[in-house]
C-alpha cells in the first residue's frame, strides 16, 4: 500500500506542476533581490492514509495556487520512486536502479522566489501541513539559476 500510496503522491504534485507552473525565467518588472529556494521532501515521506489523499490533494493544490498568486512559484513536482532511478557516470556509463549506497532520494520538490530565508521557511511549512510530510529548504547557489 505503501508504494500505491507514493504513487499516487507523486502523480497528485505532478498535476500541480501541470496546471500551470511558473516559468523558470524571471518575469518582466520581478525584482531582481529575491533568491530561489529548493523545498523538498524525502521519497517515501507521504505516510497518510490512502483514504486521505483527497484532501493532501486539496491542500497542496492550494498551497501551489497560493505561491502562483502571491508570484513566488518558479516550479515543482513529484519524482518517480528510486527504482526508476538511472545514474550517468563521468565516463557516461548509465546505470539503472538505486544507488547502492542506500541514499535519500528526493520525492517531491517545489523551488520558490523570495526575499529571505524566513519567507521560505513560511513556505515550506505552509507545503509541510499541505502534503502532511517535514520538508527540507536550501538556498540555491547565488547565480546558479539563470
Amino acid at each position: 500500500m505503501a508504494d500505491e500510496l507514493s504513487v499516487a503522491c507523486q502523480s497528485l504534485l505532478r498535476g500541480c506542476v501541470r496546471s500551470g507552473a511558473m516559468p523558470l525565467e524571471q518575469p518582466p518588472g520581478k525584482e531582481s533581490r529575491v533568491t530561489r529556494y529548493l523545498i523538498s521532501f524525502d521519497d517515501g515521506a507521504m505516510t497518510f492514509p490512502q483514504e486521505e489523499l483527497p484532501d493532501v490533494a486539496a491542500a497542496s493544490h492550494a498551497v501551489v495556487q497560493e505561491a502562483k498568486d502571491a508570484g513566488v512559484w518558479v516550479f515543482g513536482g513529484g519524482l518517480h520512486s528510486q527504482e526508476q532511478v538511472s545514474v550517468v557516470s563521468t565516463h557516461g556509463t548509465v546505470t539503472d536502479g538505486p544507488s547502492p549506497e542506500g541514499k535519500a532520494y528526493i520525492g517531491g520538490f517545489s523551488v520558490v522566489d523570495v526575499a529571505s530565508r524566513d519567507e521560505a521557511l513560511r513556505w515550506a511549512t505552509k507545503i509541510a501541513v499541505a502534503c502532511r510530510c517535514a520538508q527540507e529548504v536550501r538556498e540555491f547557489v547565488p547565480g546558479s539559476t539563470t
